[in-house]
């Protein structure tokens, strides 16, 4: 398969251009009877635009999503749902060079490898634009897991902007949506959050970019959901995160700090809590044996700088002659302060399709569980 897909029974194709009429997605599965309408989606589609603060992109696009099928009466009919949003603001010509020149670190070269042709225009397929279908749909998932898992959480922030590290925030409860949105980089703590705007600004001005780290977690999710060999639950989170334009990393719980780590020191012991097993450390990340424990998923995902700089790079041209290449056209920074809700709209996607997967093989456990308190699971 062309690899435009995700999902086992919650699945999504995404389709579009980022210079084309539109991008937008087909979601297939998705329960009858969830409350959906265009202001459902909206405001998470809104969180990943550009041109919402200095430090993204310029481009201007008001991304108003359309649902063309799949509900009737503001509710889901179970049947294939479509939605797409229009490109208002393309400007194709901004690339013109690109047409024969391969921009550094792009996919460029690859697709011309592989396919013999490319869209040139922004990246075409390759672009971010292309998120949005997953933002779209897991918004849609959001919504049904609201109602199926009640108390359910996935909240996602900038942990790390280059060499600029915020401390380590309370993972034992979700960080306060507020905090993350009280600023242009979506780093929950005021003073780190700072100094990250100043060195993406400044990088900018140097015709340069910078990567980072979005730290991510998962709270409410019930012990329980993953399959314990090739679909294991953090293996299925990291080909999500992987997936993402720009991504180079992903650990989960201890991640590759737990190398430091001895056995002794490394374990989650167990214990009885509120009338349940917990762990009294979570360095698991809240996933053992590819399962759900019950304890918060924390994960990490690694963006490298933004490919697209403003300043000359040697490159070589389809004729095979060496180039230079100053590239130009509207382009993030720092891709991290849009990637947040990116990451969190991939980790909703995996959760809705695990907890359809585990209704449908392990119905009786998965209802019992669900009917439980949050604090219960």
């Amino acid at each position: 398969m062309p690899g435009n897909s995700f999902g086992t029974l919650f699945r999504i194709s995404t389709w579009g251009e980022s210079h084309g009429g539109g991008v937008g997605v087909v979601i297939d599965g998705c329960p009858p009877g969830v409350p959906l309408s265009e202001a459902d989606i909206q405001p998470e589609l809104d969180r990943r635009r550009p041109g919402q603060s200095r430090i993204v992109t310029q481009r201007k696009e008001g991304d108003v999503c359309e649902i063309l099928s799949g509900t009737f009466r503001g509710v889901t009919l179970g049947t294939p749902i479509s939605i797409w949003v229009r490109n208002t603001d393309a400007r194709p010509e901004a690339y013109s060079e690109m047409e024969s020149l391969y921009r550094p670190s792009h996919a460029d070269f690859t697709y011309d490898a592989k396919y013999g042709l490319r869209n040139w225009q922004g990246g075409g397929r390759s672009s971010a634009r292309e998120t949005i279908g997953r933002v779209a749909a897991a918004a849609v998932a959001q919504r049904a897991l609201r109602v199926s898992l009640p108390g359910v959480e996935v909240r996602g922030w900038v942990s790390q902007i280059h060499e600029i590290v915020m401390p380590e925030p309370d993972l034992s409860q979700p960080v306060a949506l507020e905090l993350v949105e009280a600023n242009a980089v979506r780093c929950p703590d005021v003073a780190t959050a700072e100094r990250m705007i100043r060195a993406i600004e400044e990088a900018r001005r140097q015709g340069d970019s910078l990567g980072g780290i979005v730290q991510c977690g998962i709270w409410g999710a019930p012990a329980g959901l993953g399959e314990p060999v090739f679909d294991r639950f953090e293996a299925d989170l990291a080909k999500a995160m992987l997936s993402l334009p720009a991504t180079k990393g992903f650990e989960v719980g201890s991640g590759f700090g737990a190398v430091k780590l001895t056995g002794r020191t490394h374990n989650d012991e167990f214990l009885m809590k509120e009338g349940r097993v917990r762990t009294a450390t979570n360095r698991s990340g809240g996933v053992q044996g590819g399962i759900t424990n019950g304890e918060p998923v924390i994960f990490r995902v690694a963006f490298k700088p933004t490919a697209t700089i403003a300043s000359e790079q040697r490159t070589v041209g389809r004729d095979n002659n060496e180039a230079v290449l100053a590239a130009r056209g509207r382009h993030d920074p720092c891709v991290l302060p849009r990637a947040v809700p990116i990451v969190e709209a991939m980790a909703w996607l995996v959760l809705m399709d695990h907890w359809m997967r585990w209704l449908a093989q392990c119905p009786e456990r998965a209802w019992a569980v669900r009917n439980a308190a949050p604090a219960q699971r």
